[in-house]
């Protein structure tokens, strides 16, 4: 398919359902997403990333069967990550892989389509409100066709025990695509630790298309995690958008190792004074996988702190992406905004597109942003094999040291030595696969 029939493709398909007050913003959005199209490299965001081979297959929606799935969570290393979990198969949640212990009271934790119907009191004022389908053509097909996904809400004072949401896409005989929906609100004074994964059922082509919107009230504290580790053939495309209300306080951390093709929108607004919001990723990539990271963090209010590093390691013929923003508005006097992206290249046909920025309207701030790409270095190696380590030793031993800067800011350990296996594992895999070494 060339983009135009891909675009009639998915416009064949009707919104989604729900209450009746859904019914207008998802036509809007299908409207939105047919005036927007696919976009191409010729679009300023997409200038290093191009869909071409995600337009090229006609994807059908998923199954939502959950057969296999807990197996496939377990094998994965993922069943005993958190005692709470939701799970969605193919954008659909699913109540039987769902594991829920004694949660504090006035927490809902549920199907994001049920409470539509049963919380429209919450959802309403939010759902389709924090992230922007108007100018974003894949967060308005999210907006149009998912049918369920998944809602967190935890009311003020309150602490919510590490939760679990995991996304999985089904194995099937063609490729299917699903649209994973999540929507988290935090009141007033509540904290939450949120881990959200993204596996598949098979080594298999499929698309996941996800929107995860964070809404935290005035002095909540959220600490995220999101692990993308699907299959090398597939493509997976994300955008979470978070809103800081007065003192609030976010932590991201965005670990991607999967996907053939993935792009990764990870926006923050300060929509009160005094908010603080951090942003951590690390993408690894090998082979001929491409990831793109696109940052954006708005301080809209006075005195609030932001600090963002992404760190990347490329081999193979892989290619990576960092474009983050902080735009400083007019009134937000007292920013305080640091923004640094680092590259390891470990091939010598790996590329990095980085392009950090700053957009400041205001003469009463500190910012401050900047770059790095670079290789091993031979003097480094040398020292190390000088004391016994073979090569793929030493160079798993500096390229793991490059990646602790981020993965040591971990607080949840399951997380932190889920994350450091998996990276050993694709490192050394990359390391064999490099004919330098």
């Amino acid at each position: 398919m060339n983009a135009s029939e891909a675009k009639q493709h998915y416009l064949k398909r009707p919104p989604a359902g729900g209450p009746e007050w859904a019914g207008p913003v998802r036509r809007q959005a299908l409207e939105r997403f047919a005036a927007l199209g696919f976009p191409t490299t010729h679009d300023e965001d997409w200038k290093y990333t191009s869909v071409e081979p995600l337009v090229k297959i006609p994807f059908a929606p998923g199954s939502g069967s959950d057969v296999g799935a807990e197996r496939r969570i377990a094998d994965r290393g993922l069943d005993d990550f958190t005692p709470n979990r939701l799970v969605a198969v193919d954008g659909r949640f699913s109540n039987r892989l769902a594991r829920l212990g004694d949660l504090p009271k006035g927490v809902v934790a549920c199907s994001l389509a049920s409470a539509m119907s049963e919380h429209s009191d919450l959802v309403e004022p939010f759902w389709a409100r924090i992230a922007d389908y108007g100018g974003q053509a894949f967060t308005a097909l999210n907006t149009a066709l998912a049918e369920d996904g998944i809602f967190l809400f935890v009311p003020a004072g309150t602490e919510l025990p590490p939760m679990q949401l995991l996304f999985v896409s089904s194995a099937a005989d063609e490729p299917v695509v699903s649209h994973p929906r999540t929507l988290i609100l935090l009141e007033r004074g509540s904290q939450a630790t949120v881990i959200e994964t993204y596996i598949g059922m098979k080594d298999d082509v499929y698309w996941t298309n996800s929107v995860t919107e964070i809404v935290l009230a005035d002095n909540a504290v959220f600490d995220g995690y999101k692990i993308q580790m699907q299959s090398e053939r597939a493509f997976h495309i994300a955008t979470q958008q978070a809103r800081l209300g007065r003192d609030a306080v976010l932590t991201s951390h965005a670990f991607a190792l999967g996907a053939e093709l993935a792009r990764n929108e990870v926006n923050a607004t300060f929509a009160g004074e005094g908010g603080d919001c951090t942003l951590n990723g690390l993408y690894v990539t090998a082979g001929f996988q491409h990831v793109d990271n696109h940052t954006r963090i708005d301080h809209e209010r006075p005195r609030c702190t932001s600090r963002e590093l992404y760190k990347g390691i490329m081999g193979g013929k892989s290619r990576g992406v960092f474009n983050g923003k902080i735009y400083v508005h007019k009134h937000a006097e007292k920013t305080d905004a640091r923004q640094t992206n680092r590259n390891l290249l470990l091939s010598e046909e790996a590329w990095v597109d980085t392009k950090p920025q700053l957009e400041i309207y205001n003469n009463d701030v500190k910012c401050s942003h900047g770059s790095t790409i670079g290789q091993l270095e031979d003097d480094a190696l040398f020292f190390l094999r000088s004391r016994g380590l073979d090569v793929r030793a030493a160079i798993g031993l500096l390229t793991q040291g490059f990646a602790n800067d981020i993965t040591g800011r971990v607080k949840q350990a399951p997380v932190a030595e889920f994350m450091e296996r998996k990276l050993g594992d694709k490192i050394d895999r990359m390391t064999q696969e490099n004919e330098r070494w």
